[in-house]
């Protein structure tokens, strides 16, 4: 999954987003609730979690006007004010969930995972299947298969294949999937994605079946039907 954290405190971030990246789902980081709101409303997420006391625009102003705005974006709010007249104004703000700090990762992917089924229902949300041809990526299990087969993916390799699944036909540049995939800001002067394209398009494309992972010279990427 694509998931969009609006969190001010910077230890509370980088530990959020290690567990978000180590169970495989992709995540941008907002610092104050000015860039999280120009963020939610400009690009496709499965799930936000937002700080309910955040800089600039205080967390429920920024889910009051997600929902305004009819985004139906799964929120979950995390916030160290945990009494139920607080959990209360939240859920009543538009949440979808409220989680009071201190949290475990564990139970916050879990409810992420809850809130993000809910969200599929709805008639903003995303589909939660992927496909290509006859390659098929669904995000709530975070599973592949090609023709029916299983494919097993390691995380890197799977936010790698839904970035490009997300862009369909569309050329990506290496600085567009460093950006995404690894978020890096800069090139690192390696052959990092030459590696992972070369696995990824080793278990998606058998030799029995025709290719989709295209190499587009001194562009990019493509993930297309042939």
């Amino acid at each position: 999954m694509r998931i969009l954290l609006v969190e001010d405190q910077t230890d509370t971030a980088d530990y959020i987003l290690k567990a978000l990246r180590e169970a495989g789902h992709a995540a941008d980081h907002a610092r104050d609730g000015k860039d999280g709101l120009f963020l939610a409303t400009t690009e496709n997420y499965d799930a936000i979690i937002l700080d309910r006391m955040l800089p600039k625009v205080d967390g429920l102003t920024v889910l009051r006007t997600l929902r305004a705005s009819s985004n139906h974006t799964p929120v979950v709010i995390l916030s160290a004010l945990g009494d139920i007249d607080e959990r209360v104004e939240g859920l009543r703000a538009g949440s979808d969930d409220y989680l009071v700090k201190p949290f475990s990762t564990i139970e916050l992917l879990a409810r992420l995972e809850v809130v993000t089924r809910r969200g599929h229902g709805n008639p903003g949300g995303e589909t939660h299947l992927l496909r290509v041809g006859d390659l098929e990526l669904n995000r709530l299990t975070r599973s592949v298969r090609r023709a029916d087969r299983p494919i097993e993916l390691q995380p890197r390799e799977y936010q790698l294949l839904e970035y490009l699944m997300r862009h369909t036909d569309q050329v990506v540049t290496r600085t567009m999937l460093l950006e995404a995939v690894w978020e890096y800001h800069f090139d690192p002067g390696s052959n990092v994605i030459d590696v992972h394209i070369s696995k990824l398009r080793a278990k998606i494309d058998p030799p029995d079946l025709p290719p989709l992972l295209q190499t587009v010279r001194g562009a990019g990427y493509r993930l297309a039907e042939s």
